[in-house]
């Protein structure tokens, strides 16, 4: 298990040119040869990233019915009829190009959940309202 901080790729090291100069998991510890994120965190995500040397085990997760869960900051204020829309999935774009998530459960939190203190703020009370939901 890792907590990913803020600002690392959700891999150990990249070929590509253009990601030389990106944190990658590989430069927080040395990892056993053969260690695998199980799953992938954005770079501007942080939280628990579970890692592993068994590919099996990391295709039964990835692609299996595991649950799986999520803190999200929303900005504004979102509606129930919003929560209902994003239930039934959640538009996402990579690259240019636009997909739709699978439905699944979501619920408003009523009190903002309590992290361990962030390495970079990534807002605050300036930008208006937020909501949570998991």
């Amino acid at each position: 298990m890792l907590n990913k901080p803020y600002g690392y790729l959700s891999q150990f090291i990249s070929n590509d040119k253009k990601e030389q100069k990106k944190r990658f998991l590989g430069s927080l510890f040395n990892f056993a040869l053969g260690t695998m994120p199980i799953g992938r965190l954005d770079e501007k995500s942080e939280g628990l990233l579970l890692l592993t040397t068994n590919s099996r085990i990391s295709t039964y997760i990835t692609t299996s019915s595991v649950e799986k869960e999520y803190y999200v900051q929303l900005d504004g204020e979102i509606s129930n009829l919003a929560l209902e829309e994003m239930k039934k999935g959640v538009e996402i774009g990579f690259s240019g190009k636009k997909y739709l998530t699978k439905p699944c459960k979501a619920s408003k939190l009523k009190d903002k959940p309590i992290f361990p203190k962030r390495a970079k703020k990534i807002r605050d009370a300036r930008h208006g309202p937020t909501s949570w939901f998991l």
